[in-house]
């Protein structure tokens, strides 16, 4: 029994304090006066009675009510209901100040009356909001009423009514004012009780918002009800409560809080907590509330808040009950005929069954929780633990975020530490979880049958709030309507004191008499319900029968050692242990073989054993939630091998590197478990001791622990003291004993076999142990202890303590958490910790034998290291490293995609030579087992560098790795095997580090080859050439001095003429070296005035091969530059001859023979880094130069437009530079003929006229469209002819003025171009600039174009360098990604696309294509961008190679390289990043992209270029690899400083070390055919058009393509010098049998040398059979070209007109000289089809090329389309025949096509159409004729012949009767074969 009411108390306004500016309450009285002893006075009940603040109003308000629930500090709720009224204010004092104002008029106006609130409050323990309101309405009636009943009496019967807590019993309770009222009290006190709030909430809300709420309460967060309602937020706050049974909320709970408090919602703790509306505004500001506002229906989650919601199917399925509960109506909504009855249930029994769904719900969560329950004491009280990861690996939910979290809560703690026990009342749950499992699982997706089971839940909800229904009627007086808008009330009344007070001591002393009542609780068992292993998650049954078998065979093959078929079943086995069922089964098996907690095994089997055991404890989660490692803990301490005498290693040192051993959690839930079964095992021992007394049997085996703790429980009252004292002692002692054997367990584990190695404390952080503790005792009795203890434990040992600290620190904190908890007592847990240290120490002592015997041991099955081939000069800079190559993203090589077995991981070495990094190893997967993995890429093209974790599925456990990527495409994943130390892993970082990053380029491989490495560390040379050296010098020192004067004095500087510098310089050396090949007598000799190590140089430098091209070109010889100056419009200027104008220039340039060497200083200083436009190639037929140069500085681009509106005042400086610029580009014009020749102000149009007269039509047509070639470049839209766009094609408008480029894009009619390539319309003729400058458009903004130039810029948008780097980074990530990416957005096509490179390709593709349309046309085009060595470079390489065939040859290409790329000065280190000082800036392959560029020109011409596909990617390896000097330093100036760029012919004394890759490439070409491209059959002067567009582009198998066989194959003597010594090898052994059958695997093997070309394997062949013959084998070389030139004189024999039957050399095939692909275009519709005759290589567009000269020729068939009628070609001719009637005879060109059985006729044989076909089915016959009228003369009557078809009558005449007779059987032969 208990007080229904605890406290009476009246609170008031304050008037005292009324002057402050909030109003504040003060308790009138209270009743009783003292406090309760079992009950303290809760205190701050006056700001609950307005939560809002007190305040005065003007008129009265109605009477309100509410309850408001306090907390005290015991955790027990207080309810106290608040019934407020308002008062009339007694004091005038506050009145004086209202209305001191109204003076005037104070006889007829009243002052303001004002009204007080009042407050009866009730407090109680009990939670019954009608009785309260009930009762305090009731006092309230009697004073307002007037009734004749003293309040004193009510209050008194109030304050001493007392009824019973539970137990369904209901009490009548009356107050003495003719009242009566009925107390229902519930059956049961732990069923919470909701009358409708519950229902009310998910009124207000909706179902969503509340299950939000639901999740966010039992997962921790803070939740802030909203209401302009009191009474509706503490309802609502109930509500949540009550579905969260049976948890129990222990957080902060204010159902209403009030405004002076509401810094409380700043708490850090999680809480729910009420609030006014009105104070809205001030909950804004909190970030990680959740805000349920109540009245509008909203639930605000914030941003940072993520609510881990109900795990599927659950929360679908509460969803869908939910709403049959609420809105029944709904699932028969749509029903034609809705049954008439569907009225939801009334509130009170809609709020039970929404309840029950939520403790059906429950039930399902924790459904099996009670056999995770671990009982670790009985006696004196039990103690309980709960074991989640066995609960959640059960349930198969580790991965349920929802789960964990309320697992991990506070609510969950106190529901197992209530509810764990097995020996108590139980209620609703409890028989759910026991006995309705099997029902629930049966209910599972069928809502009806669910909606069942809760409406009976909500039937005994309903009972045991509600025992009675049919309860007796209320009495309780009311107070009329309106009663309180009275005018005259008395006030509320002092309430005697004395009075009350009597009524309650009467009341105690009557308590004290009566005998207590003791509710006598039914205690009983609580049962489990069904285990958790029924429910079985779909993994498992997975893991099929045959996967367990093959387990349990290799484990009895072990242990009959059997080894050779255990090592067959192992990797099966490895890959089955995945599966928990097999790693279940292992356990089990294993448990078999050990006898006497022992068993010794061979070296052989202990190392299987092991393999097995970490693999299976690899894939366990840190959690161990299947309970695998807890299973094979025993086992690890029980297998073993004898290492020597007295020595013996367990299985524990080998299988440590698991998380699992370093998790807390992990140890308490295994030592929990264990001392749950001594306990049992105590307790059923003792009852068959015979111990047990008569009245009950002996307890059966099988009890769980549970059963036998509710026994012991039930019968403890019974037993004597002192048995219970021997109990507990027992019990004491079992845990004691457990937690020194577990001491020893977490050191064997926690130790690592080498103690000097902190290997796992490392890996793991075993600091961190406070935070994944999951239980909340964490009081440490010995935290201060542990560190005294190690030091008197008296071992000192220097080198273990670390680890032996740490491992120390680990156990005693274990030991603290589980002793404290289980209740052990404080002298044995002294003695623990006093233990603890003497057990590591001795176990560390141990470990140290075994560690030393265990290194003498044969490594097992440690393959042998494979030792790689090195080059001539490279050496080995460190032994190799044992590694393992870890498979990366690329899946070929895993065996993937092709299937066949994995050739990754593989396990082998990792060797650090001076030029390359190489992994050599074999595959540890057996099936490939004796194939070699080869990976290795050159130490300078190393990217990235980045430190890795590998755990892979290997022998042994891994503890550290390497990821090292290559710009060579090429990635290594390695990880150290343990034998390697972590010292040495940091060594060979360091020493990698510093090879590729040398200080200086002469640390790189291409200097120091061949020398021995320690130099190379040092960096100490001794240079060869001394003499070089210092003549570099002095060229340097030259060059320093006339630069820091340049720079320096600032003043105009113009260089000594040639008669002084001559004068000056005394003649050191005598010998004349004579440049010019014919010595002008007038001019000065080079020899005669230039000082004699200049003049070495300049005879160097005119070797370059800038100067030969110059002169190929006719641009001029050094010679007559100097004297000619009429005849010539180029001269060779040698102002640079020092590189003081341009560093970055070569020494020689070409320059306008009018302009003299002073204008050019003076221009150069205008252009970025000096480089002023010069010329480096001109077009032979048009005479068109292009020139290349930097881009200008701001001031210089004024140089380019005349600005109008300038003012000229007086020639300044700049105004004479852009004077000059302006002189210098006129001179350029000036050079051209079509200038010249033509008078005054020129147009294309004269131009066209006077140099292409000869050209016919097909000539026009042949012009590009350079205007819509224009619009793409600047990406203008086609109404705005006149506006550039940008380069990218976005079509944006940008600020040029309309005039610029309207003489290209203007007058250009025809529609843009449909797919990069020029089209097929007629050439407009416009008049074009004679000279177009292609700038960049940033730089031109906010210029304007002078009409009157004779120039014309055209602004482009180029990339940036930097956009160059990051577009290659992440075309590296996309080509080698490090790892398989299961995120779609992720894939090899998504990451190429986002790489932009293809776009980037396009763009200096397409730049180019109209460059060389320009040049084509007879425009000048100077290409003047950023800095002039990268884009700038890129395009002019292109514009060289698309329009000269010179450069599509290998000597051509070298050229073009060395001239454009090396001799102007692009910056190879730079951009390579190639030394220490170049590392920030990053690796950008500028070069890279030129030679893709070139790959993709490549592919759509395969017949134009002389060299192949391997030339261009041999050069992309090499760039990098600096294993040549070529493409180290960043120009001839910075090479000619450190003397290599003329390094002597002779000088080589090693023949096998090239220090160029030119003579290299020269060499191998000799030997071997591989640079050569066999279907080079070029034409002469073609130009070509690549299209340009992404489609058309393909990605470069350079990136791809992967070789695991031998690694890459550039380095040429490595891969194939060996195969020759592998092929005499195998020559010697003929007497066995071959199989001709070959596998050719993808990624290992190299495909073109295993399955070589046709023409390749023909070489190789004529090859051995010469040395079969004993022959000296001929060159490849001269071999091909007498083929090739026997086969010409064949075909000239040939009949003229009959197909040539060449194979590849000729030249007239049209569809070779075509692209892999086969186009058909119809010209009129323009639709074009490719049927691809190669998967691999088809091609999207033909490519176009321009023509030549005028005459036609047979490269149109690259131009214009044609139809594929070329492939279908049996027998062609020309043919007579006679036309129509009255028709005369005509030539035609015949062609015969059996394909598609038909003749064809065309007018010429160059034709593409058709002129008519005559279908061969319709043919009838084939015979001799006669020569009619108008047939051709002087020919034989034989060559007539006629062909009759059934429509008409063919006449035909061929050459001579041969010819006819030919033409007669062909057709007769193809209608007999038809």
């Amino acid at each position: 029994m208990t007080r229904l009411a605890d406290y009476f108390v009246l609170v008031g306004y304050d008037v005292d304090k009324s002057g402050s500016s909030d109003g504040q309450g003060r308790i009138l009285q209270r009743f009783p006066e003292k406090d309760w002893e079992d009950n303290p006075f809760p205190q701050g009940i006056e700001l609950f009675c307005q939560p809002s603040g007190w305040q005065l109003f003007t008129e009265r308000q109605p009477p309100t009510f509410f309850v408001a629930v306090l907390t005290d500090i015991n955790s027990e709720r207080h309810y106290c209901a608040c019934f407020t009224f308002w008062e009339a204010v007694e004091d005038s004092q506050p009145l004086k100040s209202l209305s001191g104002e109204d003076d005037e008029d104070s006889g007829i106006i009243q002052p303001a009356q004002m009204f007080a609130p009042k407050s009866l409050v009730l407090v109680s323990q009990l939670d019954h909001t009608e009785v309260f309101r009930n009762c305090l309405g009731l006092i309230y009636t009697v004073h307002v009423e007037g009734l004749k009943v003293p309040l004193e009496t009510l209050i008194g019967n109030l304050l001493t009514c007392f009824i019973p807590i539970a137990g369904g019993s209901q009490r009548t309770i009356t107050l003495g004012a003719g009242d009566r009222q009925v107390i229902q009290t519930p059956i049961n006190d732990s069923l919470p009780v909701s009358g409708c709030s519950v229902a009310l909430l998910f009124r207000q809300l909706g179902i969503i918002n509340v299950l939000y709420l639901f999740c966010a309460a039992l997962t921790e967060h803070k939740i802030l009800f909203l209401s302009s309602s009191y009474q509706r937020l503490t309802d609502a706050c109930r509500a949540l409560l009550s579905i969260m049974f049976p948890l129990k909320y222990c957080f902060t709970y204010i159902p209403i809080l009030p405004g002076k408090l509401l810094e409380v919602l700043c708490t850090p703790t999680p809480f729910i907590i009420g609030v006014s509306s009105f104070f809205r505004s001030e909950t804004q500001e909190l970030l990680d509330v959740i805000i349920a506002d109540l009245d509008g229906g909203t639930v605000t989650i914030p941003e940072c808040i993520h609510i881990s919601l109900l795990p599927e199917p659950l929360l679908h399925q509460t969803q869908t009950v939910l709403s049959m509960i609420l809105d029944p109506e709904l699932e028969v909504a749509d029903h034609a005929f809705p049954p008439s009855t569907m009225e939801p249930s009334s509130l009170k029994i809609q709020d039970k069954e929404i309840r029950a769904v939520f403790l059906w719900l429950f039930a399902q969560l924790f459904q099996g929780h009670r056999w995770c329950l671990h009982i670790i004491r009985i006696h004196p009280e039990p103690v309980i633990r709960f074991h989640k990861a066995a609960f959640l690996g059960q349930r198969a939910l580790t991965e349920d975020d929802f789960l964990m979290k309320v697992l991990d809560g506070m609510a969950f703690s106190g529901f197992v530490s209530e509810r764990g026990p097995s020996y108590r009342a139980i209620d609703l749950f409890d028989e759910l979880i026991a006995t309705e499992v099997d029902r629930m699982g049966l209910e599972e997706g069928n809502p009806h049958k669910v909606m069942k089971h809760v409406k009976e839940l909500a039937e005994q909800l309903f009972r045991n709030e509600n025992p009675y229904p049919a309860v007796a009627m209320h009495k309780v007086q009311r107070p009329t309507e309106g009663s309180h808008l009275r005018l005259h009330q008395t006030t509320f009344p002092h309430l005697d004191e004395v009075t009350v007070q009597l009524f309650i001591d009467h009341a105690a002393a009557k308590q004290k008499n009566e005998i207590p009542a003791v509710k006598s609780e039914k205690k009983c068992m609580v049962p489990s319900g069904p285990p958790p292993d029924a429910i079985i998650d779909s993994n498992v049954l997975a893991n099929s029968a045959r996967r367990l078998e093959v387990v349990r065979n290799c484990i009895t093959y072990i242990f009959e050692n059997k080894t050779v078929e255990a090592k067959k079943l192992l990797p099966a086995v490895l890959r089955a242990l995945k599966g928990r069922a097999a790693r279940q089964c292992l356990t089990q098996e294993l448990n078999l073989h050990v006898q006497q907690n022992r068993a010794v095994l061979d070296d052989q089997q202990f190392d299987y054993i092991i393999r097995m055991l970490n693999c299976t404890l690899q894939d366990c989660s840190h959690m161990d939630e299947h309970g695998i490692a807890a299973a094979l803990l025993p086992l690890v301490t029980a297998f073993c091998r004898k290492l020597g005498a007295g020595v013996t290693q367990f299985a524990y040192s080998c299988v440590q590197d698991h998380s699992v051993w370093t998790n807390m959690q992990f140890w308490e839930a295994m030592f929990y478990s264990d001392v749950q079964n001594h306990i049992r095992a105590l307790y059923l021992e003792g009852n068959e001791n015979g111990e047990h007394n008569q009245e009950h049997e002996s307890v059966p085996e099988d009890k769980s622990a549970l059963e036998i703790a509710s026994e012991q429980r039930r019968q403890w009252p019974m037993l004597s003291k002192d048995k219970q004292q021997e109990l507990i002692q027992k019990e004491e002692s079992t845990v004691f004993s457990q937690a020194i054997h577990y001491a020893n367990r977490m050191s064997y584990l926690l130790l690592p076999l080498d103690t000097s190695k902190n290997r796992l404390l490392r890996s793991s952080g075993l600091g961190d142990f406070e935070s994944v503790s999951n239980s909340y005792v964490t009081n440490s009795i010995a935290g201060s202890m542990a560190e005294s203890y190690d030091t008197e434990s008296g071992f000192e040992d220097a080198e273990g303590s670390d680890v032996a600290n740490s491992v120390v620190r680990f156990i005693n904190r274990f030991v603290d958490k589980v002793c404290t908890e289980s209740g052990v007592t404080n002298e044995h847990l002294k003695a623990l910790h006093l233990m603890i240290p003497d057990i590591v120490q001795m176990h560390i002592e141990t470990l140290d034998a075994v560690h030393r015997e265990s290194k003498r041991l044969p490594a097992i099955q440690k393959p042998k290291l494979l030792l790689p081939a090195l080059l001539v000069g490279e050496e080995l800079v460190m032994e190799g490293l044992r590694v393992y190559l870890i498979s990366d993203g690329r899946d070929e090589a895993t065996g993937g995609v092709m299937g066949g077995p994995p050739l990754l991981p593989a396990e082998g070495a990792i060797f650090l030579t001076t030029y390359r990094l190489i992994f050599r190893g074999t595959p540890t997967d057996p099936l490939v087992g004796e194939q070699v993995v080869i990976r290795s890429f050159p130490i300078a093209s190393l990217t990235k560098e980045k430190k890795i974790s590998v755990s892979v599925q290997m022998d042994q456990f891994i503890q550290e790795g390497l990821q090292l990527r290559s710009c060579t495409f090429q990635l290594m994943k390695i990880a150290f095997d343990e034998e390697v130390a972590s010292d040495l892993a940091e060594v060979f970082k360091k020493h990698l580090h510093k090879l590729r990053y040398p200080q200086h380029v002469n640390g790189t491989f291409a200097f120091t080859v061949g020398q021995s490495f320690k130099l190379v560390v040092e960096h100490k040379h001794k240079e060869k050439n001394q003499s070089l050296k210092t003549l570099s010098k002095n060229l340097v020192k030259n060059a320093k001095r006339t630069m820091s004067r340049q720079h320096v004095t600032r003043k105009k500087y113009t260089p000594p003429t040639w008669e002084n510098r001559g004068s000056l310089q005394s003649q050191v050396d005598e010998d004349d070296i004579s440049v010019s090949e014919e010595v002008d007598q007038r001019s000065l000799t080079l020899s005669s005035t230039i000082k004699s190590s200049d003049r070495q140089t300049m005879s160097n430098v005119v070797e370059r091969a800038c100067c030969k091209d110059y002169q190929r070109l006719g641009l001029g010889t050094l010679s007559n530059s100097l004297t000619r100056s009429k005849h010539e419009p180029f001269r060779i200027s040698t102002i640079n001859r020092m590189y003081a104008v341009c560093r970055s220039y070569p020494g020689l340039l070409i320059v306008p023979q009018s302009i003299p060497d002073s204008t050019i200083q003076r221009i150069s200083r205008c252009y970025r880094q000096n480089r002023f436009p010069v010329v480096c190639w001109r077009n032979s037929r048009t005479k068109a130069v292009l020139l290349r140069s930097a881009g200008l500085h701001g001031k210089g681009v004024v140089g380019f437009f005349k600005s109008p509106n300038a003012p000229t005042a007086g020639p300044s400086q700049t105004d004479s530079t852009s004077l000059e610029q302006e002189k210098y580009l006129q001179a350029i014009i000036n050079s051209m003929p079509s200038y010249s020749d033509a008078s005054g102000r020129n147009t294309l149009s004269g131009f066209t006229s006077a140099h292409m007269s000869s050209s016919d039509s097909s000539d026009k047509q042949r012009q590009p469209k350079i205007g819509a070639l224009m619009k793409q470049v600047m990406g203008s839209k086609e109404e705005l002819p006149g506006k550039w766009g940008s380069i990218r094609g976005s079509g944006r408008m940008s600020s040029y003025s309309p005039d610029i480029g309207t003489r290209l894009a203007g007058k250009d009619t025809s529609s843009p171009q449909t797919n990069g390539g020029p089209s097929e319309a007629h050439f407009v003729q416009q008049q074009r600039a004679y000279l177009y400058i292609i700038g960049d458009k940033s730089q031109l903004k906010g210029t304007k174009q002078d009409p009157l130039q004779q120039w014309e810029v055209v602004p482009i948008e180029v990339f940036d360098v930097r956009h160059v780097k990051t577009s290659f980074k992440k075309l590296m990530k996309a080509c080698i990604p490090s790892s398989t990416s299961t995120d779609p957005n992720m894939t090899y096509y998504r990451c190429l696309e986002e790489s932009d490179w293809l776009c980037l390709i396009h763009k200096v593709l397409q730049v180019s294509v109209l460059v060389v349309g320009l040049l084509d046309s007879g425009s000048s085009v100077m290409v003047s961008l950023e800095d002039g060595w990268d884009i700038s470079t890129q395009v002019v390489s292109l514009v060289q190679l698309l329009s000269d065939p010179y450069y599509r040859t290998m000597d051509g290409f070298r050229l073009l390289v060395e001239k454009e790329w090396l001799s102007f000065g692009h910056r190879f280190s730079h951009r390579g990043a190639q030394t220490l000082a170049s590392q920030s800036s990053g690796f950008t392959p500028v070069f890279l992209q030129f030679l893709d560029c070139v790959h993709q020109i490549h592919l759509q011409f395969p017949m134009e270029f002389e060299f192949s596909q391997y030339y261009l990617k041999f050069l992309a390896y090499h760039y990098v690899s600096n294993r040549f000097r070529t493409f180290l330093l960043d120009s001839d100036y910075e090479r000619i400083e450190l003397g290599v760029m003329y390094e002597e012919k002779g000088e080589r004394k090693n023949q096998q070390v090239y220090k160029s890759v030119w003579d290299y490439i020269d060499r191998l070409n000799k030997k071997t055919p591989i640079f050569f491209n066999y279907m080079f059959a070029p034409e002469d002067g073609e130009v070509l058009k690549p299209y340009s567009f992404i489609s058309n582009l393909k990605v470069w198998d350079f990136y791809t393509n992967e070789t695991l066989s031998e690694g890459p194959s550039y380095d040429w003597e490595l891969v194939y010098g060996r195969q020759e010594q592998m092929d005499e090898s195998d020559r010697q052994d003929t007497s066995a049998p071959k199989s001709q059958r070959k596998i050719i695997w993808p990624c290992y093997d190299n495909r073109s040398k295993v399955e070589p070309d046709a023409i390749t394997k023909l070489f190789q062949e004529m090859q051995s059979l010469e040395m079969e013959l004993g022959q000296v084998s001929e060159k490849w070389k001269d071999t091909w070209d007498k083929i090739k030139a026997t086969q010409r004189t064949e075909s000239k024999l040939e009949s003229r007109h009959s197909l040539s039957s060449s194979l590849l050399m000729s030249s007239n095939l049209s569809h070779h000289r075509r692209s892999q692909g086969m186009y058909v275009k119809e010209s009129r519709v323009g639709s074009t089809l490719n049927l691809s005759m190669d998967s691999e290589s088809s091609v999207t567009a033909t490519p176009s090329s321009g023509m030549g000269r005028g005459q036609q020729s047979t490269s149109t068939l690259y131009s214009q389309f044609q139809t594929s009628e070329s492939e279908h070609r049996s027998f062609e001719g020309i043919l007579y025949k006679k036309g129509a009637l009255l028709k005369p005879w005509k030539p035609r060109w015949f062609v015969l096509d059996k394909t598609k059985h038909q003749l064809r006729y065309y007018d010429a044989r160059q034709d593409k159409d058709c002129k008519g076909v005559i279908d061969l089915a319709e043919v009838e016959s084939v015979i001799q004729g006669t020569p009619t009228m108008g047939a051709p003369k002087n020919i034989d009557e034989k060559a007539f012949f006629d062909l009759k078809t059934t429509k008409r009558f063919y006449n035909f005449c061929a050459q001579d009767s041969q010819n006819a007779q030919l033409w007669m059987d062909s057709i007769q032969s193809c209608l007999s074969d038809a």
